[in-house]
């Protein structure tokens, strides 16, 4: 349940989530939060007991409809290409351009001054507007708020200052404040980490901005994000450097949920790296089969080539090995229903993780990657995406009754996204009138049989229906859809 401030008018700018008075609504607490014949052909053959007992949980949940293959069975034409490779790069630049969620880094000015600087760190580093609770529970205490406020060594910017450049060279999580402090909204949820905002993959890119007190974390801007990564996370070099690798050829796409690169006590940083969805990797195509690669012959698995830090914290590249059995493409693979429903159901029950924590993704993190796995951008936060004009969007206001939702949600296709306040869910089809998603949500409200509120607390990438989810008592899921997005140019395409 990604979440960000309105837009602003620097694209350098993130708004953290203090900036948010939203966020404690019930609204954002349910987010990131009779069947045909094939059913029981597609149910899996495994006996699975415990899903017996829960599929009565959820309405309309059972053992075939957490298949993909229930669902590639029931979509319209599941193989036919949506949108070809041209359309998607025209749509990425589109996005590029309306702005300001998704930018161009090679566009930065190469110096800023100190107020300009001072700005965007401070809107993203806002002191927090109210209680914090640490993970015993206990109060946040001022004099701590205090700290890292000067640990933004907001004074020792200087005036007119260079930018430098640099890469990240394994995920790392991208935070408000220059700490590794978890904090939290009341004493007990422990999930949601206040300071947490996203992550960066390996090959990110990023200009850096300034550097904390410490020297143990910079403030960087990517494309997606700006906030503060360990420094530690990221090789400095030029912008021509940081900029080209994702240029390079030939180069494999991650198409599992993630991967990992092979053990290798030879290079610790290169070693069971973990490569999210969508990740771009440069291959190195002519290495020759009889060298090794971190002591390691490469004949059974691809050689990639990897950004890490020097000794002296500089960019460098090495060849790491990723086994031949992982989930991978050669290209960004098209961008069918078919291959949508696959995607996302490569998650499924993967634990819910805010901001990208716990090295997993929340809600508006997970259609990213499944659709960065088509060459398909997406800005990084729920009300970014839900506000884009890059996509062809239907957008519902206080004034549209639900006779108004649901007729826009019987013409609903595969792998649209519906957005309800601070949540992203994506459609993976329709059966019996009502319309079922696939998404990565901290859990939801339904009705029991005597019309009172049950919480479901699935925490994890779930398969469910959209009609029978509350935000609350009085009002459901399709009560709040604030819009609908395809990511195609054209609705009336099929």
């Amino acid at each position: 349940m990604k979440t960000s401030a309105p837009v602003v008018p620097s694209p350098l700018i993130s708004t953290g989530r203090w900036g948010l008075a939203v966020w404690l609504s019930a609204a954002l607490l349910v987010a990131c939060a009779s069947a045909p014949s094939r059913e029981t052909s597609a149910s899996p053959a495994i006996a699975q007991p415990a899903l017996a007992d829960a599929v009565g949980i959820i309405p309309g949940v059972t053992p075939a409809r957490l298949t993909p293959d229930y669902w590639i069975a029931r979509a319209s034409q599941p193989d036919a290409v949506l949108l070809e490779a041209a359309g998607i790069a025209a749509q990425n630049a589109r996005l590029v351009e309306v702005g300001p969620a998704v930018f161009d880094l090679s566009t930065l000015p190469e110096r800023l001054s100190a107020a300009d600087i001072q700005d965007r760190i401070m809107a993203m580093s806002s002191p927090p507007s109210g209680p914090l609770y640490d993970e015993a529970g206990q109060p946040i205490p001022e004099i701590a708020i205090l700290g890292l406020l000067d640990a933004l060594a907001i004074d020792k910017i200087t005036d007119d200052t260079t930018l430098r450049w640099g890469m990240v060279v394994q995920r790392a999580d991208l935070r408000t404040f220059p700490t590794t402090q978890r904090v939290f909204s009341s004493p007990g949820d422990t999930d949601i980490d206040r300071f947490q905002e996203s992550a960066l993959f390996p090959g990110t890119p990023v200009a850096i901005l300034h550097t904390s007190a410490d020297g143990d974390w910079h403030f960087v801007v990517s494309k997606m994000y700006s906030a503060w990564i360990k420094a530690r996370f990221v090789a400095e070099g030029s912008k021509a450097e940081a900029l080209s690798y994702a240029t390079r050829e030939p180069h494999l796409i991650v198409t599992g949920a993630n991967v990992r690169t092979a053990f290798t006590p030879e290079r610790p940083e290169l070693s069971q790296l973990q490569l999210d969805m969508g990740l771009r990797l440069p291959l190195l195509a002519d290495w020759q089969p009889q060298t090794p690669v971190n002591g390691q012959l490469g004949y059974a698995s691809y050689v990639i080539d990897l950004p890490v830090r020097d000794a002296q914290g500089r960019l460098a590249f090495a060849p790491a090995l990723l086994p031949r059995n992982s989930d991978v493409a050669p290209s960004p693979l098209p961008l069918t229903r078919a291959n949508l429903i696959r995607q996302g159901f490569k998650f499924l029950g993967e634990r819910y993780g805010w901001g990208h924590s716990y090295g997993t993704r929340d809600c508006s993190g997970f259609v990213s990657e499944v659709y960065r796995s088509f060459g398909v951008e997406l800005p990084r936060n729920t009300s970014d995406q839900s506000r884009s004009t890059a996509f062809t969007r239907i957008a519902f206001g206080p004034e549209d009754g639900r006779q108004v939702r649901d007729a826009a949600l019987a013409q609903v296709d595969v792998g649209d996204l519906i957005f309800i306040p601070g949540h992203v869910m994506m459609v993976i089809g329709r059966v019996d009138g009502e319309t079922w998603l696939i998404h990565d949500t901290t859990g939801t409200t339904v009705l029991d049989a005597q019309g009172q509120s049950q919480r479901l607390a699935l925490n994890q990438v779930s398969v469910t229906p959209l009609e029978p989810l509350r935000l609350n008592r009085n009002a459901s899921y399709v009560d709040g859809i604030t819009a609908i997005q395809r990511l195609r140019p054209n609705r009336s395409n099929p």
